[in-house]
This record gives C-alpha cells, sequence and structure tokens, in this order.
C-alpha cells in the first residue's frame, strides 16, 4: 500500500509537483466560470428572456417558468448552483465509493477532469434567451468537477506525510490561483478590447468560456499522467468478489454507520459545511452582487477578481507558513473572523465605490486561500486509512462552487426582498456557526480514532 510515508523524499517531491499541476488546471473553471462569468452572464440571458430589451442594471420584475416554478431571472443563477449541489451530494458520495475500489485512480481523474472541461467548452453556445442551456451545463460541469476533486483530494494523503500537508496543500491551492490568474488576465484583456476586436462584449464572454474549458482539458494531462503511477494502492474495506458497484455500495452503506466512530471527523464535517457554504457562496455570488448591486463593469469584475487570484497565491503561502507554528485550526478560525468582517464592509460599500471594492478584494485574497487550502489538509488527517475517496466525497458535497445553504439564502433573500445586500450580509451567519462548531471540534482526538498519525502541531 503505497502510502507517503513508504515514499523516500525524492519519490515525494516528484509526484507532489505533478499534483499540483491540477489546481492550476482547474483553477480556470473555478476561476473565469464559477467565480466571475457565468453567474452574471446568465442573469442577463435570463432577463433578456423575461425582460426583452432591458437596459445593464435594470431589474426585471417578470418571472421566469422554470418547471411551472416562478424564478426571478435575479436569483436563477443561485438556486442553479443550488441544485447542482443537491444532485451532487447523492452523486459524489457514491463516486467516492468507487474510487477508493479502483486500481486506476488517475484514470479516474481524467475521465472526470475531461468530461468537464468539455462541458465548459460547451458554454460557449449559451446566447440570446437560451438560460435553459446555460442551466444544465452548469449543472453538469459542477457535478464533473466537484467528482475530479474527489480523487485529486484523496491523493494528498498518499503523496505527503501528516507533518507535511499543510504545506502541500497550501502550495498547491497557491499554484491554483496563479494559474486562474494568469488566464483571467487574459480573458480582462479580451473583455477590455472586445470592440477594438470587433466583437460584442457577449462574445467575449463566450470565448472566455471556451478558453477556460480547453485550459482545463490541457494542463489536466500532466497530474493524469504524472500520477499513474499510483495506480492499484488503495485499500479497501469490502471483498472485491462483490464487484465495483455492488462492493461500492456496501462499503457507502458500513462508512455511514461506522461515522459514529468517528465523531470528532462528522464535527468536523458539519462545521466545514457552514463555513464553506459562506465561502463559496461569497465567491460565487462577489461577481453578480459587484455588477448587480453596485453597477460595476464586467471588466472591473474581471480586475478584481484577479486582484483577489495574485493576492490568494501569497495569502495561500503565508497561511500554510504560518499553520507550521499555530496549526490549521487555529489559522482558519482567525480566517473566518475575517471571513465575518468582509461580509460586513461589503453591505455597506456604496455603489460604484471600486477603490473601496478593491481594497475588499484585497482582505478576501488574503484569506481565501488560506482557509480552504488549511481545510483541505486538517481534514485528510481525519480519515481512516483506505476510505479516502469516500471521505472526501462527503467533504466535496460541501466544497467551492457546490454550497447548497449558501446559495439558497441568498437567492431566497433576493427573491422576497429584491436585495443584494440583504443576501450579501444574510451570509454571515454562516461564517460564525461553522467557526463556533470548529473551536468545539477536538481535532488531536479525531486523528487518534482515525488510526493515523497525529502530527506536530494542529
Amino acid at each position: 500500500m503505497a502510502y507517503a510515508q513508504t515514499l523516500t523524499p525524492s519519490e515525494q517531491d516528484h509526484l507532489q509537483r505533478r499534483w499540483y499541476w491540477y489546481d492550476w488546471a482547474n483553477s480556470a473553471y473555478a476561476t473565469t466560470i464559477a467565480a466571475v462569468l457565468i453567474s452574471p452572464y446568465l442573469t442577463a440571458v435570463a432577463k433578456e428572456s423575461a425582460c426583452p430589451g432591458i437596459e445593464d442594471g435594470q431589474t426585471c420584475h417578470t418571472n421566469l417558468n422554470v418547471l411551472g416554478v416562478g424564478i426571478a431571472p435575479g436569483s436563477l443563477a443561485p438556486f442553479t448552483i443550488t441544485v447542482s449541489t443537491l444532485i451532487s451530494a447523492v452523486v459524489l458520495i457514491f463516486i467516492g465509493a468507487v474510487a477508493d475500489r479502483s486500481e486506476h485512480p488517475t484514470r479516474l481523474l481524467g475521465i472526470f477532469s475531461w468530461a468537464g472541461a468539455l462541458t465548459a467548452c460547451m458554454m460557449f453556445f449559451i446566447s440570446g434567451t437560451n438560460w435553459q442551456l446555460g442551466v444544465v451545463l452548469i449543472i453538469l460541469a459542477n457535478v464533473f468537477f466537484g467528482a475530479s476533486m474527489i480523487v485529486y483530494d484523496a491523493l494528498l494523503i498518499r503523496i505527503a506525510p501528516p507533518d507535511d500537508r499543510d504545506r502541500v496543500s497550501s502550495r498547491g491551492w497557491a499554484f491554483g490561483y496563479l494559474g486562474g490568474g494568469i488566464l483571467l488576465a487574459l480573458n480582462l484583456v479580451l473583455l477590455s478590447l472586445h470592440d477594438t476586436l470587433g466583437i460584442s462584449e457577449g462574445m467575449s464572454v463566450r470565448i472566455s468560456l471556451l478558453s477556460a474549458g480547453l485550459w482545463w482539458a490541457g494542463f489536466a494531462i500532466i497530474p493524469v499522467l504524472g500520477l499513474a503511477s499510483l495506480r492499484g494502492t488503495v485499500a479497501t474495506p469490502v471483498e472485491r468478489s462483490a464487484g465495483v458497484v455492488r462492493g461500492s455500495i456496501t462499503q457507502l452503506a458500513t462508512t455511514f454507520r461506522e461515522l459514529k466512530h468517528y465523531p470528532q471527523t462528522l464535527s468536523f464535517l458539519l462545521a466545514y459545511l457552514f463555513f464553506n457554504d459562506g465561502i463559496q457562496t461569497v465567491i460565487g455570488s462577489a461577481s453578480l452582487y459587484g455588477k448587480e448591486q453596485l453597477k460595476f463593469s464586467d471588466s472591473q469584475l474581471v480586475q478584481t477578481i484577479l486582484l483577489v487570484q495574485f493576492v490568494a497565491f501569497g495569502g495561500a503561502l503565508l497561511f500554510g507558513r504560518l499553520a507550521r507554528e499555530h496549526g490549521a485550526k487555529k489559522l482558519i478560525l482567525w480566517g473566518l473572523g475575517l471571513w465575518v468582517l468582509v461580509v460586513l464592509a461589503a453591505f455597506f460599500l456604496p455603489e460604484r465605490a471600486f477603490m473601496l471594492w478593491l481594497a475588499l478584494g484585497l482582505a478576501i485574497g488574503i484569506v481565501l486561500g488560506g482557509t480552504q487550502a488549511l481545510s483541505r489538509s486538517l481534514y485528510s488527517q481525519l480519515i481512516p486509512r483506505g476510505r479516502e475517496s469516500e471521505f472526501f466525497s462527503l467533504y466535496q458535497a460541501m466544497e467551492r462552487g457546490t454550497s447548497w445553504f449558501g446559495t439558497l439564502l441568498f437567492g431566497l433573500v433576493y427573491q422576497f426582498a429584491h436585495s443584494y445586500r440583504l443576501s450579501i450580509v444574510a451570509l454571515m451567519v454562516f461564517f460564525v456557526l461553522g467557526g463556533y462548531l470548529l473551536s468545539k471540534c477536538d481535532i488531536r482526538e479525531g486523528i487518534r480514532a482515525a488510526g493515523n498519525q497525529v502530527p506536530r502541531v494542529v
């Protein structure tokens, strides 16, 4: 069984360098599509369908007919993400059980990555009033994205020993922010110069969506091929004679029964459910909030996310370094305190105050990568061996781009109050609850209960 402790430092370094590339690859989707362009673009398409000829910045008071339910165009994007998460909550948990029984985990990584990338590329064809295609593609892309991350995150345990995971996870996130930032910079040029290039703003957005899918597909080749040596090394508690599908269902049922034996792991997941939903909803709704509530242009929003990307590169490395002395748990709690301040500042931010908006982006960048990277590495310590993918499937059901309580609350508040300010400030409850639950979680006891080595500092 090839876990990190059985590898030489040279072998660990070799595998870690290739592992980082998947953060670089998938961040194109997470940044250009999920965080910046798709929500405001889908909203614009939906508003054009419900209120033909509506001007930018105007509120459309005509609802869309979505399976017989009236949905405000401004709520369509957050509700779509909510639906994709509910679907993911079922699909991804089963995928995690199957992945733990696979002799070729990197093949699964490739399948899910390239399926997601293809779906992202197809977003190029969202245009006019065709919001229905956008809804379907967002749901599929988020499910494939989450599925690939289950396999990817589980590999962390096999390439990094316990005392190195904060560092390795933080470098992966940092590398991802750098890659996503580079592509976003290129797309910023395209969005800013679309008139000079002789194309419409809508076409420049569609080309940017396509570029993210191609970037994801191309760079995923490096980790898929570079980590192929890890195949066939996963332990499984279910007899292989049961078959992959039936055996995976049996394993999954066993895991849910056994969760009561890992109360601290369950407590961490509950805390993560709340604070990560808050983080993901802020990330996914920031561009919508900035455009519809604060009246910023698409190019200004891309500039902001670009700033966040490059600051988050340094923030992730900083949090990883501080965690060596103070522990991942304490750093995450510090980060959640800053998130509360960010949400409050966003509520009071005046319209068109772009410099203040950039200052808010700077604060988000500092804390964003660190809280996410350290959450991943801390959770990896709480997973029993042989159940990596399966337990990370529970984690991924709540991971980036797959919030459900947060986007649901955000959409409902807007649906009834028609105020994005009230929607954004309502998210503060997720950071407060998540931080409280995490503060009560005994991480060392959870690591011991999972049968793992306790790091020097947690």
